[in-house]
């Protein structure tokens, strides 16, 4: 082989060889974006949890008056923070903003009573759920509506992107639906008296009504039963994995009972117990 014919195999080998490497580089590059987020080690070494709650949900998340995060959510945000050996960073949302801010990556998990949806789960990915719920009606006592076809021509107090607001949306189009986008806004409302009921889940307005004896809710359960679990960004593998085994392990221990005894059950009526409420598999 003459010195042109060695120059020429070299240059081949050497192209060869950083094609492969570039093929390799691209290859891992495709891999590592399947997953989405930060990872639980990114998380743990970063030694913070971004974590989406509400603020004025009471009893499940709300800020008391001395500023102090309260509830069902918040006690799960800070179990789920010390079992992960890092801080909780809050970050208040309204219902319509959650899947933003976990797609968006402004947090990591979702735990602000998120309710399972098809249409929810296209976008975000749900760990294993830690609630049931159902959707409710609670009016005033002296007008209780007890049938959604007493809801004809009614005006219907919502929470935006909450799945009471899309079951009346799909299912029944004769109330005429006020939409608010906090849950202060919309009990200001109904206590204003620009509407004749409030739609929203059933756990919620459970508790709400016992603080309000003049309001009841009258329509207990409408449509499927639905579940809350912790939402997390489409595609993050690694933090759904250990979220789903956190789950496991806080079911397995009776942590969600014992949550409720501390954070609900002063709340709820003697109609309501632990089970209706909460999922220990």
């Amino acid at each position: 082989m003459n010195k042109k014919s060695k120059w020429t195999l070299l240059v081949a080998v050497t192209v060869v060889t950083v094609g492969a490497g570039v093929n390799y580089r691209i290859l891992s590059a495709k891999a590592d974006t399947n997953q989405s987020g930060r990872t639980v080690k990114e998380i743990k070494k970063s030694g913070e949890i971004k974590i989406a709650v509400f603020g004025d949900l009471k009893p499940y998340g709300w800020v008391d008056k001395n500023g102090k995060r309260q509830g069902y959510d918040i006690e799960l945000a800070k179990k789920v923070a010390k079992d992960l050996g890092v801080k909780v960073k809050y970050v208040q949302v309204n219902a319509n903003a959650r899947v933003d801010a976990l797609n968006s990556g402004e947090v990591d998990l979702a735990l602000a009573n998120f309710t399972v949806t098809p249409e929810r789960k296209k976008v975000i990915d749900f760990a294993k759920p830690y609630m049931k719920v159902s959707i409710g009606v609670a009016s005033k006592k002296s007008k209780l509506i007890t049938k959604v076809d007493q809801l004809h021509g009614k005006k219907l107090i919502v929470n935006k992107g909450t799945t009471a607001e899309t079951y009346f949306t799909k299912n029944y189009t004769k109330a005429s639906l006020l939409k608010f986008d906090s849950k202060t806004q919309q009990l200001a409302a109904l206590k204003d008296g620009r509407a004749d009921a409030i739609t929203d889940d059933n756990s919620y307005l459970f508790a709400w009504v016992k603080s309000h004896p003049d309001y009841k809710v009258g329509i207990k359960k409408l449509g499927e039963q639905s579940y809350i679990s912790p939402g997390v960004q489409k595609g993050n593998k690694s933090l759904l994995k250990w979220t789903d085994k956190e789950i496991n392990k806080l079911n397995k221990n009776q942590f969600f009972t014992k949550d409720y005894d501390k954070t609900l059950a002063p709340y709820f009526g003697k109609d309501v117990k632990s089970s209706d409420i909460t999922i220990n598999n």
